[in-house]
């Protein structure tokens, strides 16, 4: 790791407060003369970094810049190394995937500015305009069997609202299965896939996609996005939740990132404790709403009963019989 990226990782650690350059020097083993190079370089890159005689030196309010140093400072145990921060990538989900086949350990983030062709499920694209949203995936090796993996899809929706709720305070919900809503609107999407050997049939990798609308404006959606229904956690267009667009973010992109995958691997350090599926109960947009159900040609209108241990969708048929989802889609009836 070099110089300027254990100097931003103290940065990002301490935002808000000052660090001298001598506690920087003595902390990295350089030189002051070392720490100011670094300091200036990480300007150049669009840092906004303050320096107060006496004082030393603190990130404003107002840096946003993504980086793989950014995100591991605000990491339990970030590794700069296994976090990869691209300008502009067709998916984060296929580049993860071309690292996972090389073997990138796990908990190895692909991060994006910008994505060309990000992807949703069912074959939807997912709009990633540039420097404006959150596009990263995270490689996972969990050591289970292909079932218990379909509970990450599930892990990573409570990831995001813990996140969420806990450093912006914003009351993140979650939409069967993967949709993580903010009121009536989606702000983020969730896609998950997965690597297995051939021969043994043995989960070998699951790659995780999340897609955060951060601070876009609605402005920049298509028409066709627009419809769907769909906000920021900060800016217009997320109803009473919102903060005006004037307002600026109380925290940034790489302090999320960072937040969404602790929480992440966290969970999927232990697949067989199911206790997570607690706060996607209390999370729910869906349990106890009458929601239209869509299969292929078919749809109907159900009642929704529960979340099963498995992440599935209980739900009460016109007939009153019942039944459990394990795929498909639902349409919430506000």
């Amino acid at each position: 790791m070099t110089s300027k990226e254990k100097v931003l990782i103290h940065l990002e650690k301490n935002s808000g407060s000052y660090v001298s350059g001598e506690q920087l020097a003595e902390l990295l083993g350089v030189s002051r003369a070392a720490v100011w190079k670094a300091i200036r370089s990480l300007r150049e890159e669009g840092y906004e970094i303050e320096a107060v005689t006496n004082r030393g030196y603190r990130l404003t309010e107002r840096n946003d810049v993504l980086s793989a140093a950014g995100i591991a400072g605000h990491m339990k145990n970030g590794d700069a190394s296994r976090i990869h921060v691209l300008r502009e990538v067709d998916s984060t989900n296929n580049e993860a995937k071309k690292l996972a086949l090389k073997g990138a350990p796990h908990g190895t983030v692909v991060a994006a500015e910008q994505q060309t062709a990000g992807r949703g499920r069912l074959g939807r694209s997912f709009e990633s305009p540039p420097g404006t949203g959150i596009y990263f995936t995270v490689i996972l090796r969990p050591d289970t069997d292909l079932r218990k993996a379909l509970l990450i899809t599930t892990a990573a929706a409570v990831a995001v609202c813990r996140a969420v709720r806990e450093l912006t305070g914003k009351p993140a919900c979650i939409k069967w299965v993967n949709d993580v809503y903010l009121g009536e609107k989606k702000f983020c999407g969730i896609l998950t896939e997965s690597a297995t050997d051939f021969e043994t049939g043995a989960l070998k990798s699951v790659v995780t996609g999340i897609g955060v609308n951060f601070r876009t404006p609605d402005s920049v959606f298509s028409e066709e996005t627009r419809a769907r229904g769909i906000c920021s956690l900060y800016g217009s267009g997320n109803g009473p939740a919102a903060d005006s667009a004037s307002k600026r973010p109380s925290v940034t992109r790489n302090e999320l990132i960072a937040r969404i995958v602790d929480e992440l691997t966290e969970i999927c350090s232990d697949l067989d404790d199911h206790t997570f599926l607690d706060d996607y109960r209390r999370w729910s947009l869906v349990i106890g709403r009458e929601v239209s159900c869509i299969r292929g040609n078919e749809r109907r209108n159900v009642r929704v009963l529960d979340i099963d241990e498995w992440g599935g969708l209980v739900v009460m048929n016109p007939d009153g019989s019942r039944e459990t989802l394990s795929s498909g889609e639902i349409s919430i009836r506000w």
